[in-house]
């Protein structure tokens, strides 16, 4: 039995299916990823396999040369900045993440019961996405071996004084909290189907469904709210709303960076992106798996209106940076922002804001022009907007330090083929991730399929 054949059923037959072939239909509809791979599942687990490799080779060449095969240099005499693409792309990926999981959590705390459907896909990004995050701070740093040598052992006291410790303890954290919230959440889904999953996975499953109980769905109901909450709580306050900005805003040397206006750029850039990604990520598995009724064109709308309102609120914040940066505003501060309107880069990132903001308002005054596909593709425009923005942001604070020793020096940037490989390994590892995960578990909660 087809899931049209149940919900659609022909004028000739009857519409008298129980309850629980509709239930069945739809865990057979959920369940669709985890069958023998296909032809274009292959072609494309070996195409980001090859990126992976590439990457290795691009890091393998870094490590045996060091971080002057990078654009990046000193300052002053290095005429160089210290970072660049690598520091960019970490707050990308933490962005992703944060807006990922907050995603999934606002379903459970404020009822967007919309969303649902692509709430488990906002959790695996998360995951993902902060594990690419963690690997540009250990490519940054030059040598891995120095989290063990430098981090770590110094970390009881810097944490204390250090943004970047501070940093590395909240990723770290998050990182445990959506793990746990996974977990927590994908244990009666593993039960319910236990039969029809893998069997390659199961000591997978059993390490997840320890001590699984049908009558403890109230408990882990309840435990998920309450991590839900802590979720929302950390992400706005305390990492990219707080933590991660702190990292640039704490330093009046670089007067790009200094001022309170990070903390809610930060953190409407992190809900932009995530919500774009989410979309990008939605669309793929509707097409794949014709999931046309299980993520239906709500979920579209909303995620169009939402990446539309925080693409405004992050243009929003950007002219208030460009004004007070501009308008009678201190040497140090004024030689930044003019070098950010003068820069096609910057104006790049903004007009593709601005299209997914303009798209996002016609959408939702005239109805009828909403299109899936065409939201899925303006979607990747914030991706791409925050990327670019993000990494300028990073070079452009440095190459204007409020240091008289280093003025008129002299300094340049330019992403090497090296960091250039690093986003085609990040963008590999995530495409391999969701690879294996669609294979061991259900990209969508079964209780929102039923």
């Amino acid at each position: 039995m087809s899931i049209d054949d149940v919900i659609a059923p022909a004028p000739e037959q009857e519409a008298t299916s129980p309850s629980a072939d509709l239930a069945a239909a739809w865990n057979t509809a959920v369940l669709r990823p985890l069958g023998r791979p296909s032809r274009g599942y292959l072609i494309t687990l070996g195409v980001a396999a090859l990126g992976m490799l590439w990457f290795a080779h691009a890091w393998a060449f870094q490590l045996r040369h060091g971080l002057i095969v990078t654009g990046l240099s000193d300052w002053g005499t290095g005429r160089g900045v210290p970072w660049g693409l690598y520091i960019g792309s970490f707050i990308w990926w933490v962005g992703i993440a944060h807006g990922g999981i907050v995603v999934s959590a606002s379903v459970r705390l404020f009822g967007a019961h919309k969303l649902k459907p692509v709430a488990r896909l906002a959790e695996l990004l998360t995951l993902a996405a902060l594990a690419n995050a963690g690997l540009y701070i250990i490519i940054h740093l030059g040598r891995p071996d120095r989290v063990v040598t430098s981090i770590l052992p110094h970390l009881p006291t810097t944490i204390r004084s250090s943004p970047l410790a501070w940093d590395v303890t909240v990723v770290t954290l998050y990182f445990i909290l959506t793990g746990t919230y996974l977990a927590l959440t994908i244990r009666r889904d593993l039960a319910e189907v236990r039969e029809r999953l893998p069997r390659a996975f199961d000591p997978l499953y059993r390490v997840i469904l320890v001590g699984y109980r049908r009558e403890e769905r109230l408990k882990v109901e309840r435990m998920a709210w309450w991590l839900a909450l802590g979720v929302i709580v950390l992400a706005p306050l305390f990492l990219h709303g707080g933590v991660i900005p702190w990292l640039f805003a704490l330093l009046p040397g670089t007067p790009a960076w200094y001022g309170p206006v990070q903390g809610p750029q930060f953190l409407a850039a992190a809900l932009t992106s995530a919500m774009g990604s989410v979309t990008i990520l939605a669309w793929v598995f509707r097409r794949l798996f014709r999931w046309e009724r299980l993520i239906d064109d709500r979920v579209f709308e909303s995620l169009a209106r939402w990446t539309g309102l925080f693409a405004l609120l992050y243009l929003w914040l950007q002219l208030q940076q460009i004004i007070t940066g501009a308008a009678m505003a201190p040497e140090v501060a004024g030689a930044g922002a003019h070098a950010k309107l003068v820069s096609p880069v910057f104006w790049t990132a903004m007009v593709l804001l601005a299209v997914t903001v303009a798209h996002s308002g016609i959408q939702s005054l005239s109805p009828r022009l909403f299109s899936v596909r065409r939201t899925a593709a303006v979607a990747v425009l914030p991706v791409v907007a925050i990327l670019i923005d993000k990494t300028l942001f990073v070079v452009q604070g440095t190459m204007d330090p409020a240091f008289g020793l280093y003025h008129g020096m002299g300094t340049s940037y330019f992403p090497s083929w090296v960091e250039l490989s690093s986003v085609i390994g990040a963008f590999s590892i995530v495409v391999l991730f969701f690879l294996a995960a669609m294979k061991a578990v259900p990209m969508i909660e079964l209780e929102e399929a039923e």
